[in-house]
């Protein structure tokens, strides 16, 4: 009598082979990426606390002239700065882990506030930058790719090289120059009574297209969308410059595999085997960049702020530094270091649920 014997899958793309662990290597992955986050983290914040105190004296260089020697000494007390350096640092780094950036020394402002509330306008400053630099960068790139050494692909990539050289600010500038006369807004993130009447929302989320959705009066939800357009288009035709020369040249890469050239012997339009065959593929690279691009538009902001007095991170960086305030200036820098290491993470996990053949 036959007796049926039961086959073992075998190791393939939906079958991974195992591990002596037992975890899947999209397990294994993630773990990794998680370890290397940690002494990444670590060895960012300390290289700010470094920074910071090889300036020189905090207290002095903000505070200097203005309060007695005895004065200068007491807020050296408060704010632990006269403590053994190793000392100061295990406070700061136990302080980091409570969630405590510390106090401004110019205005006595709990850096955590400024987190709060100026943050969510970085935030929201990148999330339209973003949206700019794909709506920009992503179809271009298509195009460029499509139409490979014709006109359409020589003005696209000199296109793409002005974005991306163009000082931020200059560009800033450019714009408001050529929409203020127009009337279009080109500072702040809001008019005036639409940030009086903004502040009365609750909660307040501190991001100004939330808070007036919450209102819900469609004039507010207009005028803050016309506020962030030019300091969203000036910052992110960075990115978008960027974005367009990757899709256009993974695109031109895709195109020339066995898979595309299948595809055009089966008789598959030209159109289709782009959309439909390359495009995805071609956008693995573009999300890895992704997360490299998010401190290029933190550090854009810094400059888009100041020119557009959007006040982000950026702005009040850009005037914690006029003041020599610098505790306050740690304490920013730390949060945009740590936003900058945790979107790696996030990028890496995200490209491997993308593109499979990153988890082996």
């Amino acid at each position: 009598m036959a007796t049926t014997q039961a086959l073992a899958p075998t190791a393939g793309p939906d079958h991974p082979p195992p591990t002596r662990t037992g975890l899947s290597p999209l397990a294994r992955y993630l773990l990794v990426r998680l370890g290397l986050l940690v002494p990444m983290i670590w060895l960012l914040v300390t290289m700010v606390f470094v920074l910071m105190r090889v300036i020189g004296d905090p207290i002095q260089a903000a505070l200097g002239g203005r309060l007695s020697p005895a004065q200068i000494a007491e807020r050296k007390a408060e704010a632990g700065l006269d403590r053994p350096i190793l000392r100061q640092y295990w406070e700061y780094l136990t302080g980091l882990l409570r969630g405590d950036f510390g106090v401004t020394l110019t205005d006595n402002r709990e850096v955590s506030d400024i987190l709060v509330v100026n943050g969510a306008a970085t935030l929201e400053l990148a999330f339209w930058s973003l949206l700019v630099a794909f709506a920009v960068g992503i179809p271009l790139g298509r195009i460029a790719a499509r139409y490979r050494d014709q006109l359409p692909d020589v003005l696209l990539r000199l296109f793409a090289i002005l974005v991306y050289a163009a000082p931020v600010f200059f560009v800033g500038l450019l714009l408001k120059l050529a929409f203020t006369p127009f009337g279009w807004p080109s500072s702040g993130r809001a008019s005036i009574s639409t940030e009086l009447t903004l502040q009365q929302v609750e909660p307040q989320t501190h991001i100004m297209i939330l808070d007036a959705i919450l209102w819900g009066e469609p004039a507010l939800i207009w005028d803050v969308l016309q506020h962030a357009m030019l300091p969203a288009i000036a910052l992110g035709l960075l990115t978008g410059g960027i974005f367009l020369r990757l899709v256009r040249v993974n695109l031109l890469q895709t195109l020339r595999m066995d898979y595309v050239t299948a595809a055009r012997a089966r008789g598959v339009s030209e159109r289709r085997v782009l959309s439909k065959h390359a495009f995805r593929n071609a956008l693995v690279p573009v999300v890895t960049v992704m997360g490299l691009q998010i401190a290029l538009l933190l550090g854009g902001a810094i400059l888009t702020e100041t020119t557009f007095e959007w006040k982000g991170l950026g702005y009040q960086l850009s005037q914690y530094l006029i003041r020599r305030d610098f505790l306050a200036v740690q304490g920013i820098v730390t949060v945009i270091a740590l936003i900058v290491g945790v979107m790696s993470f996030l990028i890496d996990v995200i490209v491997a649920f993308v593109d499979p053949r990153v988890r082996f």
